[in-house]
């Protein structure tokens, strides 16, 4: 693909309007919490033979819905744009250095430090282990559809923002399995690796490979009938995203109920991790001598997570009541509205960004 080719894909992500869906995803993620509280407490044995529905310890039900929710997302990927990334190398590198050297890193010790230590005593000893788990899955796996929306409001440099998702989201097929271990690993938590391949088969590799051969035959008949099918297909992911979720919440329903205080607490490392790792990543991008429409998108996506996968993840090797699978929904709750924040906050700081440095 060309440049320009490449320029014309990038400009109809980034200019794609923020969907009411996305708009308001907090409230529909607070009423998917109550309403699969409310339907887990009123017709158990049927969540508990969802639950048994598995094959090789995959959940068919929640198989399907992730496909569902995370092919639709890659299909907007462009690989092709993966050349583009020497038209601005150092902002990639930033990208990269905060994406995969310290954001995964940084929320292992927030996890540790929160969840082990500061407010062990408010939380269910025997979930521990699992809620740092959770938030590890969380930051290993940068953010890749919603990054559009976050440089479109920021005014980032469309071509760049297509370029790092491509790039991200390459090196997550080899890398998101081998951090996820290590990182469980130091923390004293065990995950059989069959297990964790798996579910980057199951939720990385096969996705990428059909997402990619779907947009080939779309963009066979024309731009006009693949941003047509897009138009047609988006909202499928965050349909099944909020199905998922009042399942999964059936499920928590009893635990969440005995201990409301959870997913506050949750929050906590959370957010200290988006704003400390998009502080850094437009900090280094103006000390780099990048533009600010480069530092944007690259602050933004190592603030965001790719939260479908993070959750698909938790669930295949934790399980539905797993501590695990409420910390990356905690993620997907305060997603929105706190990047919201973020992009506010570069915007208003361009004055101070664009000043020449002492």
């Amino acid at each position: 693909m060309s440049h320009a080719q490449c320029e014309v894909t990038a400009r109809q992500a980034a200019s794609a309007p923020m969907s009411l869906f996305e708009r308001f995803l907090t409230v529909w993620v607070f009423l998917c919490i109550v309403a699969g509280i409310a339907a887990g407490q009123l017709a158990p044995g049927l969540f508990r033979a969802i639950g048994h529905m598995e094959v090789a310890q995959v959940n068919l039900p929640v198989g399907l819905l992730i496909w569902v929710m995370i092919i639709p997302m890659l299909v907007k990927v462009d690989f092709a744009a993966l050349h583009e990334v020497r038209q601005h190398v150092r902002g990639i590198g930033v990208t990269l250095f905060v994406n995969w050297l310290v954001k995964p890193f940084s929320m292992a010790f927030l996890g540790w430090l929160f969840v082990r230590h500061l407010f062990a005593p408010l939380l269910p000893a025997d979930q521990l282990d699992s809620y740092i788990a959770g938030l590890i899955l969380l930051a290993a796996a940068p953010c890749t559809a919603m990054v559009f929306v976050w440089s479109r409001l920021s005014n980032g440099d469309p071509l760049f923002t297509l370029s790092q998702v491509a790039m991200n989201d390459t090196i997550m097929v080899f890398a998101f399995a081998p951090i996820v271990a290590f990182l469980l690993g130091i923390s004293s938590i065990t995950v059989p690796w069959a297990t964790l391949l798996t579910s980057v088969v199951l939720y990385i590799v096969i996705p990428v490979i059909l997402a990619q051969l779907w947009r080939k035959l779309l963009l066979a008949r024309g731009q006009q009938a693949f941003d047509a099918a897009m138009a047609r297909i988006g909202p499928w992911s965050i349909c099944a995203l909020l199905a998922t979720l009042v399942l999964l919440f059936a499920f928590q329903g009893q635990a969440i109920i005995k201990q409301p205080l959870v997913i506050a607490l949750l929050a906590v490392p959370i957010l200290i991790q988006v704003f400390f790792n998009s502080a850094l990543a437009y900090w280094l991008n103006r000390l780099a001598g990048e533009k600010h429409n480069i530092a944007c998108p690259s602050a933004l996506i190592g603030a965001s997570n790719f939260f479908e996968l993070a959750v698909a993840a938790a669930i295949s090797l934790f399980g539905f009541e797993s501590g695990a699978a409420l910390a990356t929904v905690v993620g997907v709750l305060i997603e929105v509205p706190v990047m919201l924040l973020v992009v506010k906050v570069v915007n208003a700081s361009r004055g101070w960004y664009e000043t020449p440095q002492a």
